[in-house]
C-alpha cells in the first residue's frame, strides 16, 4: 500500500487510514514494531534499524517518477516516532508477560 498511487484507490471508493498522513505513517510503523517485537523479543535493535530503513526506502521510492508520489522526510520522522511508540508498547507487554510467566 505504501507504494500505490492513492488517487487510484480513491477512484474505486477505497478510503483507508486516518485523515492525517503522519498519523497513518506512525500507526503503521507502531503496529509493525509491536508485532515484530513480540515475535523477536531479543532482536529489538535489528528490528528498529530494519523498520527505519524500510521507512526511508519507501520515501525514496515514492519520490521516483514511477510511483509519482511525494518524497517527504517528515513522513520518515513519523515512521520513526511510530517505531518508538511501538517499542515502548512491546517492552511493556514483554515485561508483563515475563512477570506472569
Amino acid at each position: 500500500l505504501a507504494l500505490l498511487p492513492i488517487p487510484r484507490l480513491e477512484e474505486y471508493g477505497i478510503d483507508i487510514g486516518f485523515r492525517s498522513d503522519k498519523l497513518n505513517h506512525a500507526s503503521a510503523f507502531a503496529v509493525m514494531t509491536f508485532l515484530g517485537g513480540l515475535g523477536w523479543p531479543d532482536r529489538k535493535t535489528r528490528l528498529i534499524v530494519f523498520l527505519a530503513m524500510i521507512g526511508a526506502a519507501i520515501e525514496v521510492l515514492q519520490g521516483t517518477a514511477l510511483i509519482r508520489r511525494d518524497l517527504d522526510v517528515f513522513d520518515w520522522f513519523a515512521d520513526c516516532a511510530g517505531i518508538a511508540c511501538g517499542l515502548v508498547a512491546v517492552i511493556c507487554v514483554n515485561w508483563i508477560l515475563r512477570r506472569r510467566g
